[in-house]
């Protein structure tokens, strides 16, 4: 069912004032969220307060909330860095933005100035895209913004989002506008998952009309990799997983071959993508972040010309061993970060073609909870029951 497009006013009388507000706090790698009153502290210079509509569940959240402290990993923390919210109120030296507007948090920055965001071969910023991913607190100062509504502590910030919150403080370069003719829910879809999934398919590997694909991984980032090259018209799109319910799923966003690796024998997936398209695939991409899973996609791309795109990230310390010699003989391989596409000149393009009818975005939307049951978007996501649980905020829905 479409969601109004219209979203509450925000308050006004908030502006420079410490907000109190419900957020969900991981206090513990791997224990249950819990959801606590917070204080949300005003944006600084180059910052916006947003009131956040709705969130949902990535991989990546799921990764970090597993992860023990480190140097990427600290708690307590929010966690969630897909989302749509509102603007409640703008620091100082932001330029643009304004109390009511419709915005995307993006945990990739776009500065739009740094050498990397002007150039057309990099969506990396230079000035601030390490910062983002490595930081516990804001981009510029790496301070909180989030206080424990009981005892003072600080709560760490996620990835330059924390969406996990009814309101969040963003730096200028993490926010995208976006317009009230999309929908909420379908608009929160593209701050991540799926237009990462469909920029590896458009500017990262560039996949033709009748060209043949293989995705390793039908998460959310996977079946959007499928609805990417299904809008580039590929001929041949194969999917590779482990649970067979994700065929007839993936065919809605262009699937036409799969592959369960637990019932093809003694056979590798390599050689079954090879007999099915005549020598191997002209684009493979991995979308879990296996190293053995890289090298198998890899091995399954055409000899001369296939190219090889990693989508997931390793978080396993594992090398990435491929042979030179298949490399002289024309396979490449790349990676890809938030798919290649610039959030601020992108994403708003993403949301034209959903609403030419030409992006498909409805199904990744598989369940739905409120910021309360939070922990139960968790578990479908490990029973393997979801591609994408909105989880939205009271009185937004």
């Amino acid at each position: 069912m479409e969601k109004n497009t219209q979203e509450a006013t925000p308050p006004t009388t908030t502006a420079g004032k410490i907000i109190r507000c419900k957020a969900a706090i991981c206090r513990n790698p791997g224990e249950a969220l819990v959801v606590e009153e917070i204080e949300v502290e005003p944006p600084k210079a180059w910052e916006v307060r947003l009131k956040i509509l709705c969130t949902s569940l990535c991989h990546s959240d799921v990764t970090f909330w597993k992860m023990k402290p480190g140097a990427v990993s600290a708690f307590p923390r929010i966690l969630g860095h897909e989302a749509v919210g509102v603007v409640e109120s703008v620091g100082e030296k932001v330029e643009g933005w304004r109390e009511g507007e419709r915005a995307l948090p993006v945990f990739a920055p776009d500065c739009e100035d740094c050498r990397d965001c002007r150039s057309a071969k990099s969506n990396m910023c230079a000035s601030f895209g390490r910062r983002g991913m490595v930081g516990f607190g804001m981009l510029r100062d790496g301070t909180s913004r989030f206080r424990d509504g009981s005892t003072g502590e600080v709560l760490h910030h996620f990835l330059g989002v924390s969406s996990f919150s009814e309101y969040t403080v963003v730096d200028v370069v993490n926010l995208v506008k976006i317009g009230v003719d999309i929908p909420v829910d379908k608009a929160c879809l593209l701050s991540c998952g799926v237009s990462t999934g469909v920029g590896a398919a458009w500017k990262a590997a560039e996949v033709e009309e009748g060209s043949t694909v293989a995705i390793f991984g039908l998460g959310a980032v996977g079946l959007a990799v499928a609805e990417g090259a299904r809008m580039r018209g590929a001929s041949k799109i194969i999917g590779v997983d482990l649970n067979a319910d994700k065929f007839e799923l993936g065919k809605q966003f262009g699937l036409t071959d799969f592959i369960n690796p637990t019932t093809i024998g003694d056979k590798r997936v390599s050689e079954v993508i090879k007999e099915m398209t005549d020598g191997g695939a002209d684009y493979c991409f991995e979308c879990i972040g296996l190293a053995s899973l890289m090298a198998e996609a890899f091995s399954s791309s055409r000899e001369g010309w296939g190219k090889t795109v990693i989508v997931g990230i390793e978080m396993h310390g594992s090398p990435l061993v491929v042979s030179p010699y298949e490399i002289i003989r024309g396979r490449s391989i790349c990676g890809t970060y938030f798919g290649g596409l610039k959030p601020k000149t992108h994403i708003s393009l993403l949301a034209k073609k959903y609403l030419d009818k030409e992006l498909n975005l409805d199904p990744f939307i598989t369940h739905e909870v409120g910021l309360k049951d939070i922990n139960r978007a968790f578990e479908l996501l490990a029973e393997g029951q979801s591609l994408r649980c909105l989880i939205w905020m009271d009185g937004c829905k």
